[in-house]
């Protein structure tokens, strides 16, 4: 046979044999059926009565089984909850909490806006230019709670505007101290292309938080020397309103009005006024009077006041109270971390024979470190080094303990101060401003002092600081990086610790002959009634050593036609009086040693002399003063420079930079033009539009 013989047969199948698969599966089935008797349990008990049992018993290894899973899930649950909240707090997994006010802000910016032919959008080569930044972090001595940290947003802008260069210098720019990892999705930075300054949002001022809380006032207006000659207010060395106009500048938003006070931006930068000769008197006043840059029909009368150095030799011992917020709000990078490291460059100015204490308040109050002499500096870091923050803010319980304390530890020979670093947030016991002003006015009068430092953003205070400083015969200051720190604590800690006058008050007499009307810029929260400049008893501001003043009016000389209000036909007024000395007003300054109670009184004429006729004649001082008195009133929106842009601000301030040894000024130029950039002329309502 062949091999296909043999693969045919192989197909070939038998013929199907029914019995024998039947008894196939009948013995497959009897094995099975042994197989299973085998391995059951016999029945406990009578087949006819089964044994009473319960009929949980039934279920209860399921029932066991199902407990444990639901204890698991519940521990799963009580581990993963917080660590979910952690990841949502401190990790791009959640966009950030918009608040109901920022929230329409919001929407407002989210129209949608027809953008203009594209070739308008690339005129400009340098349109695809981000303005760089640099960051400035302070250092991180000590772990922080996590769970708490928080970021802050720099935004990058594009320079835009017609009036406004294209870019801005790298070195002079910074954001506040945030950790630069983690960033959020959500927060993107703000591009602008050159060219479009119309198509702005026409909601400038959101992303400001809601809940930071300054104190509203209208700008100074126009007066006729005919109705109220004489002007009277107090001095002011704060700088605390520059240094957050800047952070909100640089974070890509323009500052709302009230927190824009102008005195404060002038007054945060050096001027190189003539010193007094003598220490007969703690200072020095300088004054001109020149064309004012934004209206060539009226002039400005400046006035600047120098007080003396102090050699490290001449300084009195420090008796120092440091009073710090550790509260739960206080846990941003940008407050108690930045606070430590601040105080550290504070430590370092101190002299051996100064002491320091700090008391610290959240929920409720604690001594941290008794009254330490500098010399052990190991032994004060060490305090400085524990804090942390966790709890409300009993800040009124904080300042009674820092005074109980500065007052036991009184020096009458040197300067006893308590410098209260908080961002302001008081949410427990006595923070009504008026109950606060009260307590603190009265113990100015027992000889200790009350500086304040702010820090952070999102919920600062702010009008409760100034209430604090001001009643505190004190400087407030905010410092949202390091080397803000290093400026007001280490630059400029003479001026801040060191009081060389007290109760500094200014009286400017106008004369109707000369002077048809007079709008002083700035200090509209410092002003005093005439009464009050030779009633010792009302305060005012001091003076520390080597501090600079500076006051500004914008006065209309008489018969110039930039005069707003017209004279009294029938009215026997001061402007029909004849005054042959041609004097434009007279300068008083009233003042107190720092333990005097009796003031002492400084006063000179404004004369001719003192005219200077061209600008550009003027010192870098004083030019570069009234260009940050433009830019600040600029911000607020006052409209008698409506005309006068930021790019002739910018060029007043660069022609005066100067010798710039710190690179203040330099930072103020970027600042100006970064403002062009977001359009303040467009801002939709100014400061004087609230009434």
């Amino acid at each position: 046979m062949t091999v296909p013989d043999l693969r045919k047969l192989a197909d070939i199948k038998p013929a199907e044999n029914q019995a024998a698969r039947a008894r196939a599966i009948r013995a497959g089935l009897t094995a099975f059926d042994a197989e299973t008797q085998k391995k059951s349990t016999p029945p406990q008990g009578s087949s006819l009565w089964r044994r009473l049992t319960a009929i949980f018993n039934l279920n209860s290894r399921r029932w066991t089984m199902d407990r444990r899973i639901a204890f698991g899930v519940l521990a799963a649950g009580v581990l993963l909850v917080p660590l979910t909240a952690q990841l949502m707090n401190t990790t791009s997994f959640s966009p950030p909490q918009i608040s109901v006010g920022r929230q329409a802000a919001l929407e407002d910016r989210l129209q949608p806006v027809t953008p203009p032919p594209r070739a308008e959008l690339s005129a400009d080569p340098k349109a695809d230019a981000v303005l760089p930044q640099q960051e400035v972090v302070a250092d991180e001595p000590a772990p922080v709670p996590m769970a708490t940290v928080r970021t802050t947003k720099p935004a990058a802008v594009l320079a835009l505007k017609r009036n406004a260069p294209a870019s801005v210098p790298v070195a002079k720019m910074r954001t506040l101290a945030a950790p630069p990892a983690s960033r959020n999705f959500m927060e993107t930075k703000r591009l602008v292309a050159p060219g479009i300054g119309a198509l702005l949002p026409r909601s400038p001022y959101a992303g400001q938080a809601d809940d930071e809380q300054f104190e509203a006032f209208t700008t100074n207006p126009v007066t006729a020397v005919a109705d109220q000659p004489v002007s009277t207010f107090s001095i002011d060395v704060d700088t605390a309103s520059y240094a957050m106009v800047r952070r909100t500048l640089e974070a890509g938003r323009l500052p709302p009005p009230d927190m824009v006070r102008i005195e404060e931006m002038i007054n945060y930068f050096d001027y190189d006024y003539p010193a007094p000769q003598t220490l007969d008197r703690p200072f020095r006043a300088s004054v001109a009077i020149y064309p004012t840059p934004w209206n060539p029909e009226t002039q400005l009368l400046h006035i600047g006041i120098k007080g003396h150095s102090m050699t490290p030799a001449a300084r009195p011992r420090s008796n120092l109270v440091l009073l710090i917020d550790v509260s739960g709000s206080m846990r941003a990078r940008d407050k108690l971390p930045l606070l430590k490291s601040a105080f550290r460059l504070l430590l370092g100015q101190l002299q051996d024979d100064d002491t320091v204490a700090i008391v610290t308040y959240a929920g409720g109050v604690g001594t941290a470190l008794e009254p330490t002499r500098v010399k052990d500096r190991s032994k004060i870091l060490s305090a400085l080094d524990k804090l942390g923050a966790g709890g409300s803010t009993a800040g009124a319980a904080g300042i009674r303990a820092a005074y109980d304390l500065a007052r036991a530890n009184f020096d009458p020979k040197g300067v006893n101060r308590v410098i209260l670093a908080t961002d302001g947030d008081f949410n427990v016991g006595i923070s009504d401003p008026e109950a606060l002003k009260t307590y603190i006015a009265k113990e100015r009068r027992s000889g200790v002092m009350l500086s304040v430092l702010g820090f952070g953003q999102g919920n600062l205070n702010d009008r409760l600081m100034q209430t604090l400083a001001q009643n505190g015969n004190g400087t407030a200051a905010y410092i949202d990086t390091l080397r803000e720190a290093h400026k007001v604590l280490v630059d400029e800690a003479s001026a801040t610790l060191y009081p060389i006058a007290k109760d500094v008050k200014i009286q400017v007499e106008f004369n109707p002959a000369t002077v048809a009307e007079y709008r002083l810029i700035g200090y509209e929260t410092r002003a005093l009634e005439r009464s009050d400049f030779n009633n010792d008893r009302i305060d005012a501001g001091d003076i520390g050593a080597g501090h600079e003043v500076t006051a500004i009016y914008e006065i209309t000389p008489r018969g110039s036609g930039a005069q707003l209000i017209d004279d009294l036909r029938y009215g026997a007024g001061a402007e029909k009086k004849a005054d042959a000395s041609g004097e434009y007003a007279f300068l008083k300054i009233r003042y107190k040693a720092p333990k005097a109670s009796t003031s002492q009184l400084i006063t000179r004429p404004i004369g001719p002399e003192d005219m200077v006729a061209d600008f550009s004649r003027l010192s870098d001082d004083m030019r570069f003063a009234a260009s940050v008195a433009a830019f600040g009133q600029k911000l607020r929106g006052v409209p008698h420079l409506r005309d006068f842009g930021t790019a002739e601000i910018a060029k007043i301030a660069a022609a005066a930079r100067g010798p710039d040894v710190y690179g203040y000024r330099g930072e103020f130029l970027a600042l100006v033009r970064l403002a062009g950039a977001l359009d303040p002329e467009t801002a939709p309502a100014s400061a004087d539009k609230k009434e």
